[in-house]
């Protein structure tokens, strides 16, 4: 008989992507998934038939105010933990405490504050995940910070400097997660750490969701870490008939995406975007999102096709070269695609990723106060020209695509399941 696995999530598309592609192999298995997060993602949840539950607080896509801010590279993380995640964490947690009732397994995301308060308070089987290497804030490898991203030069200076760099962020991001350890005071648990640092992880297992690639376990990684591999969902979206037109009209195109997040926190990246492929002289594709500030105003050089949004699996293995924000989730589909990249992070996690990437010698990295026509044609060129990118992106694209992620995530859940049923039907002794 199959488990019921409730999976708690929170954030933009690439948050939510790994989490529904994980339920549907485990309904697939003969499992009960169900899926709690924003009410936003309701209707594309429930198009795939997997139970829903409703999590506090909302996020809406289209408040491009709000998203600007969030995407802020010096405040943006502050902004989404102290102004829009913790002061609902109570609300959180009353949404999640009925969404667990009869599961045999909580997963939970590394900013659902209150999924390892609801699994302590419940008793209920706990696996953590990560989407991203930077949630693991190792010493030993030292994360890219967004205020900061020079920082992570430091670390040639040994572990030394980056105990001292990370105890800096702790003692700064201290304060905001005093919610946090309130309500775990309410309900009489015990601490277990910094919520957003060691108390993120379940003491029996966390799933690192992200291709080896990127980063190898640590000392300090949790014990019990197991990576897998990426986990794509595929959605039963699929590429217009006049993209699939134009992509097979000529040569392939450069493909510039800002995701589903910094989408929203544009500027004048696709205004730019449209401009370098004019200079450089090539096609383009511009998934410009749902903002109508996004699109170049007319005319538009000649073969620029532009589209809000396309399928990225489709799409990126077409592409001459993708020009992306660094997100995890479209960090993994253009690696799997085997094609040079032109990163522009903007906040989180991007410029670890960035950092990471670019040192596979698959991609360079420009910072979006730098984005201009200009300096795209001059790293493009590079990436179009020089053929060790393209060589090591194929490389690199094998080895991720041969992870399977997904099967190995569904393999360790499973396991976990089936060692805690074991356990639990032990005789005790007296």
């Amino acid at each position: 008989m199959g488990a019921r696995i409730v999976f708690t999530t929170w954030g933009s598309y690439g948050d939510v992507y790994p989490y529904l592609g994980l339920a549907i192999a485990l309904r697939a298995r003969g499992h009960a998934p169900a899926l709690a997060t924003s009410p936003y993602y309701r209707a594309l949840v429930e198009g795939e038939g997997i139970e829903f539950h409703p999590i506090r607080p909302d996020v809406d896509p289209d408040d491009f105010a709000l998203i600007l801010r969030i995407m802020d590279p010096r405040r943006g993380t502050e902004v989404l933990l102290r102004e829009l995640l913790v002061p609902s964490l109570r609300e959180s947690y009353m949404d999640l405490f009925e969404a667990v009732r009869g599961a045999d397994l909580l997963v939970t995301h590394p900013i659902t504050f209150a999924g390892p308060i609801v699994a302590e308070q419940q008793q209920i089987p706990w696996v953590s995940t990560v989407l991203a290497p930077l949630s693991f804030f190792s010493i030993h490898d030292l994360p890219v910070f967004p205020p900061m991203p020079r920082v992570v030069h430091l670390r040639r200076l040994g572990t030394g400097m980056s105990r001292l760099l990370l105890g800096l962020a702790k003692m700064i991001t201290r304060p905001w997660m005093e919610p946090v350890r309130n309500l775990r005071s309410d309900l009489g648990l015990p601490s277990r750490g910094d919520p957003l640092y060691e108390g993120q992880f379940s003491p029996d297992l966390t799933l690192a969701m992200f291709s080896r690639v990127l980063a190898e376990p640590q000392p300090d990684w949790p014990a019990h870490a197991r990576i897998t591999g990426f986990v794509p969902y595929n959605g039963p979206s699929r590429m217009s008939p006049e993209l699939g037109e134009f992509l097979g009209s000529g040569a392939p195109p450069v493909v510039f995406t800002l995701g589903s997040s910094a989408a929203g926190a544009a500027g004048t990246f696709y205004r730019e975007s449209a401009r370098s492929a004019a200079q450089l002289g090539v096609r383009a594709v511009l998934l410009v999102g749902r903002n109508p500030a996004n699109r170049p105003p007319p005319p538009l050089p000649e073969g620029v096709f532009v589209t809000e949004h396309a399928p990225h699996q489709e799409l990126f293995p077409r592409a001459a070269a993708i020009v992306h924000q660094g997100g995890i989730g479209t960090t993994g589909q253009a690696l799997r695609s085997g094609r040079p990249m032109l990163i522009v992070p903007h906040a989180h996690d991007q410029p670890d990723n960035a950092f990471r990437v670019k040192g596979l010698g698959v991609a360079r990295v420009l910072y979006p106060r730098h984005y201009t026509a200009s300096r795209v044609v001059e790293h493009l060129r590079a990436l179009l020209r020089e053929p060790h990118y393209s060589a090591r992106a194929d490389e690199v694209g094998r080895i991720v695509r041969a992870e399977d992620g997904t099967e190995q995530a569904c393999q360790a859940l499973e396991a976990f399941i089936h060692a805690r049923g074991r356990s639990a039907a032990l005789p005790r002794s007296h």
